[in-house]
């Protein structure tokens, strides 16, 4: 134990990252956006670290109001250069798998909800950058947004109106259920 610090400082130095760092920044990335969601006021329920499956999966927020379902899967990419064309995200000049997987999270929230609810729940994915020290935004991908975290309270509460006060509350009942989330 008393030999820890010293490898963490060490590690720091060198530039070494640990296994616990990429953990510790995507928490820290989910909090900072839990923060501007917190913001959106009493139309929007936000549900944060919601487990889906039995593998351990979960994602980051879902985002409830009257523009609809949104899943939001955060990434703390700090002081990148982050670059959007489409499908393709590159972070520092690497290709990412965000849109891919958060088309895949926004995908699987609609098939479950759809069920819990009887009715179809279209869902949309929502990639949020956060502290990137540039994101540059050539062209959204088709079925996936990709926002930054000071403008993503901002860009949703600027969504038109898509669900019915008694549609909302459906949905938002049945997402607050865990068993909706073991499909």
């Amino acid at each position: 134990m008393a030999g820890r610090p010293v490898r963490s400082v060490l590690a720091r130095l060198l530039g070494v990252r640990r296994p616990e760092h990429s953990w510790q920044a995507g928490a820290r990335g989910e909090e900072l956006v839990a923060g501007q969601l917190a913001r959106l006021g009493p139309s929007w329920t936000v549900l944060h670290s919601v487990p889906v499956g039995s593998r351990g999966s979960d994602i980051d927020h879902v985002v409830l109001g009257p523009a609809g379902v949104f899943t939001l899967n955060s990434k703390h990419h700090r002081d990148a250069r982050i670059r959007v064309d489409g499908d393709r995200i590159w972070v520092n000049g690497q290709y990412q798998h965000h849109v891919r997987n958060s088309r895949h999270e926004a995908m699987r929230a609609a098939r479950l909800l759809s069920a819990a609810v009887g009715f179809p729940v279209p869902v949309q994915g929502v990639v949020v950058p956060v502290g990137a020290a540039a994101l540059d935004v050539r062209r959204q991908p088709a079925d996936v947004q990709v926002v930054n975290r000071a403008r993503v309270r901002r860009w949703l509460a600027g969504r038109p109106p898509v669900w019915s006060a008694e549609q909302l509350a459906a949905v938002v009942q049945a997402a607050r259920r865990p068993a909706t989330w073991l499909g």
